[in-house]
């Protein structure tokens, strides 16, 4: 058997620099950007010989590199993910790998199959998809071309959430033309329209599609135009990842996470509370994942407050710097801080009318939700440790007697934050509205 040497690193940044004849490159994780994958899989076959680039991808990598980013300025944000999404399109796509990279860089690749790529030596199915293409071009014209794709995709698809009632998308005429097709769906027609030079993409602009010259052109007289059909990414099934999907998305030390859910069920049993009041699976996921050693860096993970950490945190912050020492763990580089919550607009405008005691359908019709998109924004805002007093509210929309029996459920009965568990408990005389309603009550001044 031929030995070899293999080179393993966690940065790639220098890696294999002074060897021209590597003939292999994998990436066990997904890069965070397409030019660091350009870059790292230009190591390889540089003396002229053949190289062979192998990339897994598993969404979770994807969840987990997003959190790491959680706490940065909102700008940095935003552009960060529109790089990591261009990974994502490149790893779902089905056209040629070398057509849709050179085009990433500018450059245009004329061959259609370039015999060397998986895509192109086992293709997948096209069809017409002038349609299609038509009404992605059409749709980022009537939203002002300032949007990016993936709003661009819910339009079309029909989706109603905060965003596209924002800005009264929900009004405009190709509004859920396509909604037979997923939004996932329209995505990949929208990055075969960027190949195409239909359609231009503004990453400095958080990613904001514009309809180019060439889709104008299109657009006035459409032809056939045969496009691939995305490929649908096939999740794990095995009994840890849909473990670590209920946990919130998957992606973290799967051991610490074991440690941190016995940690909060011998606390949860000492305080005689459930577990999910100390801290929610969410906030358990994010602990695993950033490796958080003093409570101004447990802030920074979902769910936790100042009050929650001060109350709860300085056991799991002791086991999980007691692990990272043990395991010589490398904990992300860019943990932050987190000095004040980030708020939306909307998020601002709820606590500030809550704190005048407004009607929530007053507050929902002001800001174009619904009543059970207002109730999750608030679950969102308490989750995170602020703390509303909807007790005005309470009074008016809850018998006293079923309010007290619902609260006592949570505080004597309940084993998981489970919304369905809850009314399935609590039976027919109590609306799920109604649950949420007293859960965030019993969140504000037992968990908070």
């Amino acid at each position: 058997m031929e030995e070899a040497d293999v080179i393993v690193a966690t940065i790639a940044f220098g890696m294999g620099i002074d060897k021209p004849d590597v003939r292999f490159v994998v990436h066990y994780d997904i890069p965070k950007s397409l030019e660091g994958y350009y870059q790292e899989t230009g190591r390889a076959g540089r003396d002229g010989g053949e190289g062979v680039c192998v990339a897994f991808y598993s969404y979770k990598d994807i969840q987990k590199l997003e959190k790491f980013k959680q706490g940065k300025p909102i700008a940095e944000q935003e552009v960060s993910k529109q790089l990591l999404m261009e990974t994502v399109a490149y790893a779902e796509s089905n056209v040629c790998r070398r057509k849709v990279l050179l085009n990433y860089f500018g450059e245009d690749y004329k061959q259609d199959n370039c015999k060397n790529c998986d895509n192109c030596l086992h293709p997948r199915k096209q069809f017409d998809g002038q349609e299609e293409m038509c009404l992605v071009m059409e749709t980022v014209q009537k939203s002002l071309q300032q949007f990016n794709s993936e709003h661009i995709a819910n339009i079309i698809a029909g989706v109603s959430n905060a965003m596209i009632k924002s800005y009264q998308h929900h009004k405009l005429d190709v509004y859920g033309m396509g909604k037979d097709r997923t939004a996932h769906f329209w995505n990949a027609i929208i990055r075969q329209g960027i190949v195409l030079h239909f359609l231009e993409k503004d990453i400095e602009k958080y990613g904001a599609l514009s309809v180019t010259q060439a889709g104008k052109d299109f657009l006035e007289n459409p032809s056939p135009l045969m496009l691939f059909e995305d490929r649908e990414m096939e999740e794990e099934t095995d009994a840890s990842a849909d473990t670590q999907t209920k946990a919130g998305g998957g992606g973290g030390d799967t051991v610490l996470m074991s440690m941190l859910r016995d940690l909060r069920r011998d606390m949860a049993h000492r305080l005689k509370l459930a577990p999910f009041v100390i801290f929610q699976d969410i906030s358990l996921e994010d602990m695993s994942i950033l490796y958080p050693v003093t409570l101004e860096e447990l802030v920074h993970c979902q769910g936790v407050g100042e009050g929650k950490a001060r109350k709860y945190g300085k056991g799991f912050v002791e086991l999980i710097e007691k692990y990272v020492e043990e395991n010589e763990i490398i904990r992300p580089q860019d943990m932050v801080v987190k000095s004040v919550i980030n708020k939306s607009l909307n998020k601002v405008y709820i606590i500030q009318s809550i704190d005048r005691k407004m009607d929530f359908e007053d507050i929902a019709e002001a800001k174009g939700l619904s009543m059970d998109e207002l109730i999750e924004e608030i679950e969102v805002i308490v989750n995170s440790g602020t703390k509303l007093d909807i007790d005005y509210y309470l009074e008016q929309t809850i018998d006293d007697d079923k309010l007290e029996d619902i609260f006592d459920y949570f505080r004597y009965e309940a084993q998981s934050e489970s919304l369905s568990e809850a009314v399935k408990e609590l039976g027919s005389d109590y609306s799920e509205e109604e649950v949420r309603l007293v859960r965030i009550k019993f969140l504000v001044e037992v968990a908070n």
